[in-house]
Formats: C-alpha cells, sequence, structure tokens
C-alpha cells in the first residue's frame, strides 16, 4: 500500500510541477530561470542537434531516449539486482513478520530492527528503486517541455504521428501500456495483492496520461521501457538477485557451520576428558 500512494504522489507531483511552468512560452538562449536554462533549453538543442545530424526529430528522439538510458545505466541495474535480492528474501521477510506478529509498538520496532539486520546481512537496499524514479523525473518532465516549446517540433511527423500531438490511433499509448506492465511484471519483488494492484495500476496510468500527451513523449517512454525489458533480461539476467543473495547467504552459512564444527569439536573434547577421568 506504500508503494501504491508513493505512485500517486509521484505522479500527483508530474502534474504539478507540468502546471507550474509556462508551456507556451518559447524556449531560446535568453529563457531565463533555472530550470530552462539548465534543462530545458540543453536538452531542447541536444534533440535539434541530433535531428539535424539524422534528418529526423523522431529518431533523434530515440537516440537521446538510449543515450539517457545508458547515462543512468548503473543506477538501473543496481536498482534490478537490489529488487531481484529482495524477491529472494521474501520467505525470511515472511518468517520475521510471523514471529513479529503483534500489533504493539514494541513489536513493531523489533520487527523494523530485524528487517534491517536482514537487510544489512545480505547488502540489500530496499530503497535502491526510488533513487532511479527521482531521477527521471526531472528528465521526463524536461523532454515534455523541450517538446512543447521547440518550435521546431511543430508540424514534424514520425512514422504515423505528429511528434507535438498526442498518437491519433492510440497505438503509442496501448504500447506503453504493455510494455509498462511486462517491465512490472519482470520487477515485481512480492506476490500479494499490494504488489498485483501496483502491477495494473501503473500502466493504467500511463495508458490515461498517454491519450493526452504529445506523441513525442510517449515515444521516448516506449524506448525507455524497451531499453528497461532488455536491460533486465540480457544484462543482468533473471537469476542475477538469487546468485547474488545465495553468496551472501553461502557465507553466513559457512560461517555458521563453521561455528557449529567447531562446537562440536569443544563438545567432544571435552566429553573425551570426562570419559578418562571416569576410567581413572
Amino acid at each position: 500500500m506504500k508503494r501504491i500512494s508513493w505512485l500517486v504522489v509521484m505522479t500527483g507531483m508530474l502534474f504539478f510541477l507540468s502546471g507550474c511552468f509556462n508551456i507556451n512560452e518559447p524556449i531560446t538562449s535568453e529563457s531565463s530561470g533555472f530550470w530552462n536554462s539548465f534543462f530545458v533549453y540543453p536538452l531542447s538543442q541536444l534533440i535539434i542537434f541530433i535531428a539535424n545530424w539524422v534528418n529526423s526529430y523522431g529518431f533523434a528522439i530515440i537516440i537521446v531516449t538510449i543515450l539517457f538510458r545508458f547515462i543512468l545505466l548503473p543506477l538501473m541495474v543496481k536498482q534490478t539486482k537490489s529488487m531481484k535480492a529482495m524477491q529472494q528474501l521474501q520467505p525470511e521477510m515472511q518468517k520475521l513478520r510471523e514471529t513479529h506478529s503483534a500489533k504493539d509498538q514494541n513489536t513493531r520496532l523489533k520487527l523494523n530492527e530485524e528487517m534491517q539486520k536482514l537487510f544489512a546481512t545480505h547488502k540489500v537496499n530496499p530503497f535502491a528503486g526510488c533513487l532511479p524514479i527521482l531521477i527521471q523525473m526531472p528528465i521526463f518532465l524536461a523532454i515534455y517541455h523541450a517538446i512543447m516549446r521547440t518550435e521546431n517540433f511543430q508540424g514534424e511527423s514520425f512514422a504515423w504521428f505528429q511528434l507535438s500531438d498526442p498518437d491519433p490511433f492510440f497505438i503509442l499509448p496501448i504500447l506503453a501500456f504493455v510494455l509498462t506492465f511486462v517491465q512490472q511484471k519482470m520487477m515485481m519483488v512480492q506476490n500479494n495483492p499490494q504488489a498485483k494492484i501496483l502491477l495494473y495500476l501503473m500502466p493504467f496510468m500511463i495508458l490515461v496520461i498517454g491519450i493526452f500527451l504529445p506523441a513525442a513523449v510517449i515515444l521516448y517512454w516506449v524506448v525507455g521501457n524497451i531499453f528497461m525489458i532488455a536491460q533486465t533480461y540480457f544484462i543482468t539476467g533473471p537469476n542475477t538477485g538469487k546468485r547474488g543473495l545465495e553468496s551472501t547467504v553461502g557465507v553466513n552459512q559457512s560461517s555458521t557451520r563453521g561455528t557449529y564444527s567447531s562446537n562440536a569439536k569443544n563438545k567432544s573434547s571435552s566429553k573425551k576428558k570426562k570419559n578418562k577421568k571416569k576410567r581413572k
């Protein structure tokens, strides 16, 4: 439920921020303000530069999307591995919840303390997935503003749609819906009602937003999702989190076995001493 609330808050912030700036004001080198000078205008110029090189604003958006994805790749790989490791930790987390099932404050504090110890033991950061989202929000918003406020985009077409207008056939929003669902499914950590709600809520919100946003923005989202799906499958692999977790579990188990073996040796030696004394 916390993740659903987080998603709603993030989406609300996106809509709020998109309305805080004048999207009808063309972006130029003379545009003032931190947001215009360091986000929107540089991104607009980058897209124009690449568009002049490849002779297509649609391909320019695709190239810029892939470029940003490569820049964010270390963070995204870390996020994927952390979420996979979290998935493997679910049985241990469930055991802790069952052990500390009481609702009083002391039990909740103890449960939180045990959870933190579990994460520290296996070197898993449960909040690793939040940072890439926070970084992507201003990029997504800057691309939206760059498209809406750059005059070069007006009248430019790519495939079956106009870049500055919504997709008239809703193909891109539907693609964004399907790809977001696939990505969420691949990254899903828990198999519970809350996770299932999030699995369907996020793609549905993207579908609704995609119907009204310029097609160029949804093109950015679609290409980014394709990159993320390929990254999850080919780069990190479906068992990366499991392997990473097993390495830490193996260390813990070996250390535990070492402790047990040393204790067993001590017990056996003490028993031998006692038997010798009895014989004497």
